[in-house]
């Protein structure tokens, strides 16, 4: 019978693929023999004498002596045939090339592209790969440039309604994006890296670009802007112009406020840096010269250099990218007010501002290995040296920043970072004996903050570097040892950078507080630097700061960090902004979207549960300036009002507000805070009419900044009534406090049970029985009247240990906690209970002031 297929005649004789590997895998594993040479032939190995059985009994053809090349000549072929056979074998395993590394090294890109793999693999890989297609004509190339230049203007078009910083694409592959202050900006890792991170801040050195903060430049004669900054800066703690920040060697942290407007009107804060223009010994003795050599007039008439109406300078005011519309204006204000009061004194002067946005790449890399990173990825240009090469040496003796001054600026100027890629860090040198920090060596002054970063023409010049990466790699390339690295020629960059000492932590840590707290310790401080380099150099300076080891955070994890070191974080944390309204405002937007997508079986009811306002804290109804929604309801006032909220939104085509509160317009709340904050506390404690006694206190801060007393019309009352303070809220037993957390007072009686049970537990007799139990106070249902703050932060710390919060209450309720502990003689340990928005367990917690 003829065949159906036409293949079925060859089938017998084909093999199947199981057999094929196995023929493949035989043949690899086979080992060349030498053929064996004819009778009138001589093979290979007749030189040494044919292999011939050796008679144990008789050492008869043994030669005496060996000759080992000889031998191994006359044995080349086997040698070679047992090292192509290995090969073999070893290049025929089930493995590609690709598979043969390890998991962390495996790359999706390694695929097509023969360089991602190692090396030793590099031959077998490209042998691997399909046979690359030759491009058949020119206009290929001409489509390829066409798309490139569509991919930029793709790429372009999509940062209208935001911007990208010089590291996004870097970020965009790492890391989770979000729209945030007209910036796109990396939230957090894509991989899991909370605990991580953590570790890395306390033990050893994470960094985050911080390109997006505003930096506003003010030029002019130094009185004038000693005037600007004060009217618009905090009233506590030093002024922007005292003399330890005048010279440039420290920065000042503040706070802006709109102009005249302290104590409301809070804007955010802000890092204010001066020039450095100090006149060091040789010039100083120039200058005496240089006058003593003219006569009359002429030495009349020359400026002193410590004249501040004559001197012009130079500021900075770095702040948050949120607050930049508002600073403006306020500062504009400031300036245009300052300059009519001059120009009535007949005094003619002018002040330049300046937007710096985009100018400048920041970098802020804290940990205790931070200082070694800076010194590990930059390599400073030899011909600055002095005070600068004290500070060098010491940056290998320092374990942590903190042993630096606090804002300490030091000015200098480093190579081409990708000269010398990839750095090595610089390790931990520690000497023994009891001898003083290397940092107390080197203290805050002008000639070491000095920094050409500060020439604009400088900046203008460096925007753009002047060899591209493939050109250092050639240079690279051309070196006879590989892995030598690049010297810096004439023609190389020199890049201008500042280097400033950057301190996370709470103003109660910072000065000693005695508080029983945890929060008391400074331990928990975190410390580092923040790097100033121009615009343009971001990508080669992430570069090499990021080989170093160090790894790299978003916004959670910068908010991390001021979590573990009990500082309010701005804006989520600073109510009566406009930052923070706006925050809370996207936030509950988000927050009730994903709450209103959840079935009713699968989501809390927040009615039930008596949580008056789920979404956002009304600070209104906590400071007593509104009523609720329920007491409007019970007035009356609620059909009334949202029958008015709907004419007006016919009327403006506009949605109904959201708000169900409306605030008193005649008191204003705002937010009591700064570093002076416990004197102004403890003083107003003390008065008879703390009322009247905050409202003296404020008319003296203001008196300090040569700012006009308050506004009569503004009454005491009014002040202590819109007041709030920012609070570190630690529990005194088991649970966790969530963001929006509701917090309560506790009235005389309760609280006497609840420090009656902590005695109980501390002392080991709660089992028993025989007096009041946490686990039953907890479950007591508090009264909607008792709410007096709202948690603002809330998670488990990881430096503590437990659970923690910062949250803001009124300043009038804090005083009244105060008297509380006195009349139950608990000590500074104020008693307040908390209870989140979806539970309906309400625990024991301390609070302590922030500022």
């Amino acid at each position: 019978m003829a065949p159906k297929r036409q293949n079925d005649l060859g089938a017998s004789d084909e093999l199947s693929g199981r057999e094929r590997k196995k023929q493949k895998t035989a043949i690899a594993r086979t080992i060349a023999v030498q053929s064996t040479p004819g009778p009138s032939g001589t093979g290979g190995n007749a030189a040494a004498g044919p292999s011939k059985s050796v008679r144990f009994d008789s050492m008869k053809g043994l030669p005496g002596a060996l000759d080992v090349v000889r031998f191994a000549e006359s044995r080349a072929f086997e040698i070679n045939a047992m090292h192509e056979a290995m090969q073999n074998a070893r290049s025929n395993s089930t493995q590609r090339a690709w598979q043969q590394l390890p998991r962390h090294l495996r790359r999706r890109a390694a695929s097509h592209d023969v360089r991602r793999v190692p090396l030793r693999l590099r031959d077998k890989a490209r042998a691997e790969m399909d046979v690359p297609q030759r491009k058949k004509s020119d206009k290929q190339s001409e489509k390829g440039k066409l798309r490139r230049s569509e991919r930029t203007a793709k790429l372009l078009g999509r940062q209208q309604d935001k911007t990208w910083l010089e590291t996004h694409v870097w970020h965009a592959k790492r890391m989770h994006m979000d729209n945030l202050w007209g910036y796109r900006l990396a939230i957090t890792p894509t991989e899991k890296s909370f605990r991580p991170s953590h570790r890395a801040s306390v033990h050893g050195s994470i960094l985050h670009d911080a390109s997006y903060f505003a930096t506003i430049e003010l030029k002019g004669p130094e009185d004038i802007l000693r005037a600007i900054l004060d009217s618009c800066c905090d009233c506590q703690g030093p002024s922007p112009g005292a003399k330890r920040y005048l010279t440039g060697a420290r920065t000042v942290e503040t706070h802006m406020y709109g102009y005249s407007t302290y104590p409301y009107n809070l804007l955010g804060p802000a890092t204010i840096l001066w020039q450095a223009t100090g006149l060091d010994a040789a010039e100083t003795a120039a200058f005496q010269e240089g006058r003593g050599k003219g006569r009359g007039k002429q030495k009349e008439s020359a400026p002193l250099p410590n004249d501040s109406q004559q001197r012009i300078r130079v500021v900075w005011v770095r702040i948050h990218p949120s607050v930049t519309v508002e600073v403006h204006k306020a500062l504009r204000l400031a300036a245009s007010s300052t300059l009519d009061n001059a120009k009535q004194s007949g005094r003619v002067a002018e002040v330049e501002m300046a937007d710096l946005r985009e100018h400048f790449n920041v970098f802020e890399i804290m940990g205790p290995k931070a200082s070694q990173v800076i010194k590990g990825a930059l390599k400073p240009v030899g011909s600055n040296w002095g005070d600068f090469k004290k500070f060098w040496d010491s940056l290998s003796k320092i374990q942590s920043t903190g042993s630096i001054p606090r804002g300490m600026v030091i000015g200098f100027t480093v190579h081409d970072p990708r000269l010398s890629f990839p750095p090595k860090n610089a390790k931990v040198c520690v000497e023994g004996g009891t001898t003083l920090s290397p940092a107390s060596t080197v203290f805050p002054s002008a000639a070491l903050a000095g920094s050409k970063i500060w020439d604009e023409s400088t900046r203008v010049a460096l925007r753009k570097p002047r060899f591209q990466k493939k050109d250092i790699d050639q240079r690279r390339s051309n070196n006879l040892v590989p892995g030598t690295p690049l010297k810096a020629e004439r023609n190389d960059d020199r890049i201008p950078v500042l280097l400033i000492q950057r301190s996370v932590e709470n103003n109660a840590s910072a000065q000693g507080s005695s508080a029983r707290l945890p929060r008391g310790s400074p331990t928990n401080s975190l410390h580092g630097w923040t790097l100033i380099i121009p615009q343009g150099w971001g990508m080669p300076f992430l570069s090499s700061l990021i080989y170093t080891g160090t790894r790299v955070g978003g916004q959670r994890e910068r908010q991390t960090q001021a979590f573990e070191a009990g500082c309010a974080y701005f804006p989520r944390d600073v109510p009566t902004t406009a930052a923070y309204e706006e925050y809370a405002g996207e936030r509950e937007e988000d927050e009730r979207e994903a709450w209103e997508r959840k079935p009713p079986a699968k989501r809390p009811n927040y009615e039930k549960l008596a949580t008056r306002s789920p979404w956002r804290p009304d600070w209104g109804v906590v400071l007593g300036l509104a009523q609720t929604a329920q007491a409007r309801k019970e007035n009356g006032e609620e059909l009334m009002e949202t029958q008015r909220d709907v004419e007006m939104a016919e009327d403006s085509a506009a949605p109904p507000k959201a708000a169900s509160v409306e605030p008193e317009k005649h008191v204003e709340p705002w937010l009591l805070r700064g570093p002076d904050l416990a004197a102004v506390v403890a003083d107003v404690a003390s008065m008879l009419s703390p009322t009247a006694g905050l409202l003296v206190h404020l008319n003296q801060l203001r008196a300090k900044r040569k700012l006009d007393p308050l506004d009569p019309s503004v009454r005491a009352e009014d002040v202590m009534r819109g007041a709030l303070v920012q609070v570190g809220i630690s529990l005194r037993g088991r649970g966790c406090p969530d963001d929006l957390a509701v917090i309560y007072r506790v009235e005389d009686e309760e609280a006497r049970k609840w420090v009656r049970a902590e005695a109980l537990k501390a002392d080991g007799l709660a089992l028993l029985g025989d007096g009041p139990d946490e686990t039953e106070l907890s479950q007591v249902s508090p009264s909607q009247d008792n709410i007096i703050g709202y948690v603002t932060t809330g998670s488990f710390s990881l430096s503590l240990g437990e659970g923690h919060a910062v949250g803001a209450i009124p300043f009038a309720q804090y005083l009244e906690l105060q008297k509380q502990a006195q009349r139950l003689r608990s000590g500074d340990r104020l008693l307040v209970k908390v209870r989140n928005r979806d539970e309906t367990i309400c625990r024991a917690a301390s609070i302590e002031l922030l500022y």
